[in-house]
């Protein structure tokens, strides 16, 4: 049984940058850790991935080939991918004895929410391979300070969750930076409860375009609510705690907490239930390092004494108040 993560949201969410940190994080706390790259348009990598789909198909040569844009040549490419899942698992397969596996999808949110070729691709690898697989759905933490947007990150994350059929966490990324965006109307708590949407309309109604949709705006923040099935964790990667409590959400998600141990269902609902100790609390220098080195290479040109983070990570600790 092979445990691991599917990454996605939109295009800037920090997907490809999360898949670089939450890699690093686990090889720290001694997992074998494997990135395939799922993203026929992400030519920059900053990890060394295992499988890489650019291997298979590359989406410039889709479009030239095909004459399509940049939206229908990743449809394009996650067809073909689907047709050709084989490949996928014949390069996945040498991985499967003792590797943790990070899929970094591409940021096309159609892919995830309408059409069906992404999902068949996850549910075969998952039914062949014997896979145990949760959803991070990543959001830019900015959509908070705009109700109209916070809206619609709602109805996407939903969508997909519904689509997906999966384990799924929904993030607001870049929560380290949600000041920068203005003030938030509420507190952050609001948002990531998902809390009585009809406070927000005495906001939406500010702003004479949100104000001319207000009937089919509380008709879709209805919908939200009567699933009641979206909450977000927030991402902050300066503190390394938070990435231990992603790492203990999403593995009690996927059942990794739960690997190899033979019990009763009673045996089992205690440990899913019961506060985890992780390993990565007895090396606390080499985290320090690893981030320090981290901050080094990627924000020199945004801070002088290395106190600013490098990457967003997920955390299931209460976050810090922007309003406070």
């Amino acid at each position: 049984m092979v445990f691991g993560q599917v990454v996605i949201g939109p295009p800037g969410s920090g997907k490809t940058t999360y898949c670089n940190g939450m890699s690093q994080f686990l090889k720290l706390v001694g997992r074998k850790v494997a990135v395939i790259n799922l993203d026929p348009a992400n030519d920059a990598l900053p990890y060394e991935c295992a499988v890489n789909i650019e291997d298979l198909i590359k989406l410039s040569d889709v479009m030239i080939e095909h004459s399509l844009g940049p939206n229908g040549g990743l449809v394009y490419c996650m067809d073909y991918l689907e047709k050709n899942v084989d490949w996928l698992e014949s390069k996945l397969e040498p991985l499967l004895n003792d590797h943790y596996l990070l899929f970094d999808f591409p940021g096309q949110v159609e892919l995830f929410f309408l059409h069906s070729n992404a999902k068949k691709v996850i549910t075969k690898l998952i039914k062949n391979l014997n896979l145990r697989l949760t959803v991070i759905h990543l959001v830019d933490a900015h959509l908070c300070s705009d109700p109209g947007k916070y809206v619609s990150a709602l109805l996407l994350s939903l969508s997909t969750m519904l689509h997906l059929e999966l384990p799924h966490i929904n993030v607001l990324s870049k929560i380290d930076l949600i000041e920068s965006y203005g003030k938030l109307a509420f507190n952050l708590d609001f948002y990531t409860d998902v809390q009585d949407l009809s406070y927000l309309q005495f906001h939406l109604d500010q702003d004479p375009c949100s104000a001319k949709y207000r009937k089919l705006t509380k008709e879709l923040c209805d919908v939200v609510e009567d699933y009641s099935l979206v909450n977000f964790t927030t991402l902050d990667i300066q503190d390394k705690e938070s990435v231990g409590n992603l790492v203990k959400l999403i593995d009690k998600s996927n059942g990794y907490i739960f690997a190899g141990i033979e019990g009763s269902v009673v045996e089992f609902s205690k440990i899913a239930a019961a506060p985890l100790d992780w390993d990565y609390y007895r090396y606390p220098s080499p985290l320090s390092c690893y981030i320090y080195i981290e901050m080094i290479t990627f924000n020199q040109s945004h801070t002088d004494d290395g106190k600013v983070g490098c990457f967003g990570v997920l955390t299931q600790s209460r976050p810090r108040d922007p309003l406070a």
